[in-house]
């Protein structure tokens, strides 16, 4: 149940913030035009390029400097800002009429309220799309808090499933009955946002 209960905390707190700080950048490089905006969209798409081992011992470095080993924080802040899910966003975001932002203007809607109030529920489903991938990453990722997280009462879920099938190889029953504990709650979510996965999935390469 600890094991539960650290992987919750991750997964919600870093899902959430990660899809409005990515929803933030993609809306800022798709509806405003500003010197080096294509620059820096190449800067997003250029970190896809780097393997995660080549950043993990500077991350870690950075974690230890920063006292962040054994926390929430630590695990949770480096997938903040996800290029893929930046990415994700702007496809969407350029198939929407710009027409929607001047209507909203010229009805005296200002920005934020343009941001919050017309263009977050039409991105409503490739927010989920990406809700779901990102549950998944988070619930199953299992190097990066291996190593940030060294103390027993901070490791997740698959982290100590990990431990615990490594100690139970010849209790078979004990290790697949944890195995389908831990699969349960992606298995539910993916029955339940199945449909907007898909339709996600499909309407965020139609650019009209």
């Amino acid at each position: 149940f600890m094991w539960y209960k650290n992987s919750l905390v991750i997964t919600i707190v870093s899902v959430v913030l990660t899809l409005f700080i990515c929803y933030f950048v993609a809306y800022g490089l798709t509806m405003y035009n500003f010197k080096l905006k294509n620059f820096l969209f190449f800067l997003v798409i250029a970190t896809m390029m780097v393997p995660f081992e080549i950043l993990m011992l500077p991350l870690y470095k950075e974690i230890i400097a920063l006292h962040l080993i054994d926390t929430y924080t630590g695990v949770i802040i480096i997938g903040l800002c996800n290029a893929s899910t930046i990415f994700f966003f702007r496809q969407y975001l350029s198939g929407l009429p710009r027409e929607l932002l001047d209507a909203a203007r010229i009805d005296g809607l200002g920005e934020f309220g343009i941001f919050w109030k017309i263009m977050l529920p039409l991105v409503k489903p490739t927010m989920i799309t990406m809700l779901l991938l990102g549950i998944n990453n988070c619930w199953n990722d299992l190097l990066w808090p291996l190593i940030v997280a060294n103390a027993s009462t901070m490791r997740t879920l698959s982290n100590g499933l990990a431990i615990f099938i490594g100690d139970r190889t010849s209790e078979y029953s004990l290790a697949f009955t944890a195995a389908t504990v831990s699969m349960l709650p992606m298995l539910i979510l993916y029955i339940f946002g199945q449909k907007y996965f898909v339709a996600g999935q499909v309407s965020s390469g139609i650019k009209g």
